[in-house]
């Protein structure tokens, strides 16, 4: 792990790492081993959050005092050193989350984006905070500070990606931060140790890894954590905040759960329709947040969708992550193949079937995917976050149907809208972008692209990401002002 500019070798409990590849051997079929990371405990834990603590010095360590040049050049050679161990880190990508190929590329070639993008957008913030404001006899000028030490902890399926998008601009505002790799997408990071600690001042990046409960807790405990930033569940979060003493100092950035749904009309184009459906919903095996979680068919079309999209998943490549086209790989997560199976024989047992051929198959990690229809209330895949690989299509004559379930759900992040009337669509998106933070025309739910704001309402987010709101959510307002004076105007200038 590393803290206060140091790597430091564990020799206390560790975990192994298998890989949800499983492969044939002379012992019989079973995952590969990758490696193990460190159990740390309490007070391993607690010094990272000491050297962050130092580095940050109540605001008057050397990072955050540096100048926003200085702090930028310190990100650019980070970003060259990043780059340079693409190969080894889209490896460990593919072999820890089965995410294919392609998609290990495109998920670190995107981050590699993402920190350029930041740098540019601090740069244009700064130039704008450099102007002098005069009001009123007043001269000011209005800049941004860091907020302190930022405990940033990402999720296992874009456990890279995510983890930037609120390490980097964190670090680049002059905090200081102690991260958690997700336990899933850990040995990743290994590459980038000495990265971190050859283009960062002591202290300013540090890692700690291990049992949730016994290290991240603790931290909380201290009250010294100034920013959460977290990416998973809801109940996990509101764990972490309780154990903050004084929660109201504590900035909360939260990427939390979501069920988008599509709303799909009797209108819609169905092959461009079931095209953007399947990605929204298969991507990386429908493992992410922003994927399409429920659809709701106008009846009208129902059986021509049906039978669209059983023939695209028929078509679907089904394979190991290094396979060209692959579109299904393992699951990482141990004992998800058997829960998105429970899900899908309670929906049996209430009425819906299977519509494709092999659907909801288990073998070992792989879960077939699972097209099932008709899902009605109060069945759990009509409530609940599958993220995995199953399709649950909802029937609805009243388009008064899936605005219902849209208010009243728990979830408020995004949804699609399929259909051609622009005046059926107008009159629909203007209650929508009042329940969820994003509605998408004819198109799946995603994150992108990283300028756009990333947010969500209810329960599934706080605070708002991209690349320019990620600068203002890890940073605070400040203003130095004086009164027009001979001598003050002499000071300013």
């Amino acid at each position: 792990s590393l803290s206060d500019g140091k790597i430091r070798r564990w020799t206390g409990e560790v975990r192994e790492v298998c890989s949800p590849v499983q492969v044939r051997s002379a012992k019989g079929i079973a995952p590969v081993r990758l490696g193990s990371y460190p159990l740390l405990d309490e007070q391993e834990a607690g010094a990272a959050l000491t050297a962050a603590i130092a580095a940050y010095d109540q605001g008057r360590g050397r990072w955050p005092t540096i100048s926003v040049a200085e702090r930028i050049g310190h990100v650019e050679e980070f970003a060259k050193r990043f780059r340079a161990v693409r190969d080894e880190v889209v490896k460990l990508l593919m072999w820890e989350v089965g995410k294919s190929f392609a998609d290990s590329c495109k998920e670190f070639d995107r981050t590699a984006a993402y920190i350029d993008d930041t740098v540019e957008a601090l740069k244009n913030l700064d130039r704008t905070s450099s102007r002098f404001v005069i009001h009123e006899g007043i001269v000011g000028q209005i800049r941004r500070g860091p907020l302190g030490t930022v405990l940033c902890m990402g999720p296992f399926n874009y456990p890279l990606n995510e983890t930037f998008t609120t390490l980097i601009p964190a670090l680049i505002m002059g905090n200081t931060v102690v991260f958690k790799p997700p336990r899933m997408g850990i040995l990743l990071y290994r590459p980038l140790l000495e990265a971190f600690r050859d283009c960062f001042p002591p202290g300013v990046v540090n890692t700690v890894y291990g049992e949730g409960r016994r290290v991240v807790g603790p931290l909380m405990t201290t009250g010294k954590i100034d920013v959460l930033a977290f990416i998973g569940s809801a109940a996990a979060a509101d764990t972490l905040k309780k154990h903050h003493p004084a929660p109201h100092r504590l900035r909360s950035v939260l990427g939390l759960g979501a069920k988008n749904p599509a709303i799909i009309l009797p209108d819609a184009d169905l092959e461009l329709t079931v095209r953007e459906c399947l990605l929204g919903r298969l991507s990386f095996n429908g493992q992410r947040c922003t994927a399409l979680k429920i659809f709701f068919v106008h009846r009208d079309i129902a059986d021509a969708f049906l039978r669209r999209m059983k023939d695209a998943l028929d078509r679907l490549s089904v394979g190991m992550p290094w396979v060209e086209g692959v579109a299904v790989t393992p699951l990482p997560e141990p004992g998800k193949p058997e829960y998105l199976r429970d899900l899908v024989d309670d929906a049996l047992g209430k009425g819906a079937e299977i519509i494709n051929a092999g659907g909801a198959a288990i073998n070992r990690s792989f879960f077939h995917p699972a097209l099932v229809y008709p899902v009605a209330s109060g069945m759990r895949l009509y409530e609940e976050e599958q993220f995995g690989p199953v399709l649950p299509v909802v029937p609805f004559d009243d388009i008064e149907t899936p605005i219902r379930y849209v208010v009243e759900s728990d979830f408020g992040q995004q949804l699609s809208i399929f259909g051609s009337d622009p005046d059926v669509i107008a009159r629909l998106i203007d209650p929508l972008v009042n329940q969820v933070c994003r509605v998408n025309l004819n198109s799946q739910c995603q994150r992108g692209p990283d300028i756009f704001p990333f947010a969500g309402r209810k329960d599934s987010a706080e605070g708002t990401l991209s690349v320019s709101d990620a600068l203002r959510v890890f940073s605070i307002r400040t203003l130095v002002a004086a009164k027009e004076g001979e001598l003050n105007k002499r000071l300013i200038t």
